[in-house]
């Protein structure tokens, strides 16, 4: 495997899938006698990211009563925005 003049390399798909090195993920470099070491620091910040959101929604769901948990975000919307939004023909856009 070759460096790069900025010395980048490429880290094979097969090692990144198995140390569980996505894009966005940080590393952390380090000197074992001649050996270069890279180890991960985090899992892919994105990936973090969705997770925390989706655990969030999750908990927001079931913190409401049990009619509220069956509806979809659209429904939700309707509902938060009363009656005369949701009678309104056309489709929905911002105020101006």
């Amino acid at each position: 495997m070759l460096v790069t003049e900025k010395g980048q390399v490429t880290i094979p798909k097969r090692i990144r899938e198995a140390a569980g090195v996505a894009p966005g993920s940080e590393v952390s470099f380090s000197l074992e006698g001649s050996r270069i070491v890279i180890t991960p620091v985090a899992t892919g910040v994105k990936g973090d990211r969705r997770a925390r959101l989706r655990a969030a929604a999750a908990r927001v769901r079931r913190s409401m009563s049990p009619e509220f948990q069956q509806l979809g975000a659209d429904e939700i919307m309707d509902f938060l925005r009363g009656d005369e939004a949701a009678s309104t023909p056309g489709p929905r856009r911002g105020r101006r």
